[in-house]
């Protein structure tokens, strides 16, 4: 086996201390998880990470791979100018799921953006602050519909399975944007009720439900991460894992979820 790491991460830059300053108080339970989470990867020794991100250029009807010589991390557009890192790219194994893609009839394109964005850059603070001599391969996910999301996640998963690089995924994105009337969203019913059955349809091992939700609902409960989660999900298909969540809260009202799935 070739995957040797999965998890969901939030993605607030409030984590990042010279934007949170005040504020990393209160997503203190995200910060620990996420810490915890950074020990998991480091001890897999993964060669390749594949992080998957709502914030990253998307296209409406093409999934996208940034394949860059090289990658810029900052947090600038919110106010902080010190913190900066950088990753190279793992190019070859870009281009092997590009030539997959082709075979399989499943729209990826590959695009050259330097600049990574919060979605990538704020979980890579993290969990790569030890590995960064490990090469990424961001990924953008698309408006088509779940289904083809899920399948592409299976396309993956056929890459990575013949790679002899030991490969981690991580599926950046939050949840619910609607669950206070304070939240960027405004209030949505919908929001709460999204988040608990996402955070439990994980933990029971619930694909199907999740593959199902009524896009409706999932709409209005204004989240970012939930493609991510699906093209994960596809990823683990057929896999043994045993899924624990670190972490979930939303004190600015929008649902941060930190979950690693042990491979076993």
């Amino acid at each position: 086996m070739s995957l040797v790491f999965g998890a969901i991460t939030p993605h607030p830059p409030l984590l990042i201390p010279n934007v949170g300053r005040e504020n990393l108080e209160r997503v203190k339970n995200s910060e620990s998880a996420l810490k915890d989470l950074a020990n998991d990867l480091y001890a897999s020794k993964p060669d390749t990470v594949i992080i998957i991100s709502p914030h990253a250029p998307i296209s409406e009807d093409t999934f996208l791979i940034n394949a860059c010589e090289k990658f810029e991390c900052n947090f600038e557009e919110f106010g902080d100018f010190e913190t900066s890192f950088s990753f190279k790219p793992d190019l070859e194994f870009s281009a092997d799921i590009k030539m997959r893609s082709q075979d399989e009839d499943i729209p990826l394109n590959l695009v050259c953006t330097s600049q990574l964005d919060h979605g990538i850059a704020v979980p890579l603070f993290y969990l790569m602050n030890n590995l960064k001599d490990v090469p990424v391969v961001p990924i953008s996910f698309t408006f088509l519909d779940v289904k083809t999301h899920y399948e592409f996640g299976q396309l993956l998963q056929k890459e990575i399975m013949i790679t002899n690089k030991r490969i981690a995924v991580i599926a950046s994105g939050d949840l619910s944007h609607a669950i206070t009337p304070e939240a960027p969203a405004g209030f949505n019913e919908n929001g709460k009720e999204f988040d608990e059955m996402i955070v439990e349809l994980l933990k029971k091992k619930d694909e199907g439900k999740i593959l199902k939700l009524d896009p409706k609902f999932v709409e209005e409960a204004a989240e970012c991460g939930y493609r991510s989660i699906v093209i994960l999900l596809g990823i683990l298909k057929g896999i043994n894992y045993k899924p624990k969540v670190l972490a979930y809260e939303h004190p600015f009202g929008v649902g941060y979820l930190t979950c690693n799935f042990s491979l076993e």
